[in-house]
């Protein structure tokens, strides 16, 4: 019995990731009668989608964002822990097991983390640009408060970090594929300069008093690893990106370190 009870456990931990239960009960495709504008009546908890007022993605309006440097360089520790590769119907997604592959602090809290995936094309857009790709590395506090990072990709130069992953999301189907051993870390983090908000997940059910940290600076992937990472999903949501949302008054910081152009080194 107690090797259940923590088996069952496990199991709860792991539904944190996924955001959402049932996501063939949504998709992206607006003429399914499942796509975005109808998120907020397809299931009475996934109200938010529809109603709530602080919604993610959003459009960041980069001539109109407050300085705030005293936010400070985003603090992040990472280990190399078990994970897997899981199509999760609505994306590609990274799961660490045991909850152990460390963990990023925003205002002396620490999140630990959970998974990262992937958004093509991007889901924010900055000043009405959209770029060709996005990734989530979601995190949760001991509160179960999400923070996640965001980085947006253009087409150019593999992306190393997909590139070590390439052979897993070719062959992981509809299920999943076992990764050995992976550190977030090497998913790098680029430049120092952020956008700071307050929002929600981005897919059912949109819980508001979501942390998000959106990296100024663009990554760059190859098109060979943009359409993997589609290859795998229905073609409802090949394209799995929520419009952007209203920002409803919301202020949008900009982490900028004194002399910094925007173009800074690697993430503390």
């Amino acid at each position: 019995m107690k090797c259940f009870a923590i088996l069952l456990f496990a199991s709860l931990i792991f539904m944190i990731p996924s955001q959402t239960e049932g996501q063939e009960d949504f998709n992206y495709d607006e003429s399914s009668g499942k796509g975005p504008s109808q998120w907020g009546s397809l299931r009475p908890e996934w109200q938010t989608c529809g109603s709530g007022q602080s919604q993610s993605p959003i459009d960041i309006p980069v001539g109109n964002v407050v300085v705030a440097s005293d936010l400070g360089d985003l603090q992040a520790s990472y280990s190399s822990r078990s994970a897997v590769l899981k199509n999760r119907g609505h994306d590609i997604a990274v799961l660490w097991n045991g909850g152990d592959a460390g963990n990023i602090n925003i205002d002396g809290i620490d999140y630990k983390i959970l998974q990262c995936h992937w958004h093509s094309p991007s889901e924010h857009t900055i000043g009405g640009t959209r770029h060709d790709l996005e990734i989530h590395i979601v995190h949760q506090d001991a509160q179960k408060q999400i923070a996640v990072l965001s980085m947006l990709f253009q087409i150019g130069q593999p992306d190393s970090f997909l590139s070590g992953l390439l052979s897993a999301i070719e062959n992981v189907g509809g299920g999943e594929v076992n990764l050995g051993n992976k550190n977030p870390g090497d998913i790098g983090f680029v430049g120092r300069d952020y956008y700071r908000y307050e929002g929600s997940l981005s897919t059912p059910p949109c819980t508001e008093g979501v942390v998000w940290t959106v990296f100024r600076e663009v990554k760059t992937a190859s098109t060979e690893q943009i359409q993997a990472l589609k290859a795998p999903l229905a073609e409802e949501v090949k394209d799995n990106s929520r419009p952007t949302q209203s920002l409803n008054g919301r202020e949008v910081l900009l982490y900028q370190p004194s002399g910094s152009t925007g173009r800074g080194g690697g993430c503390a």
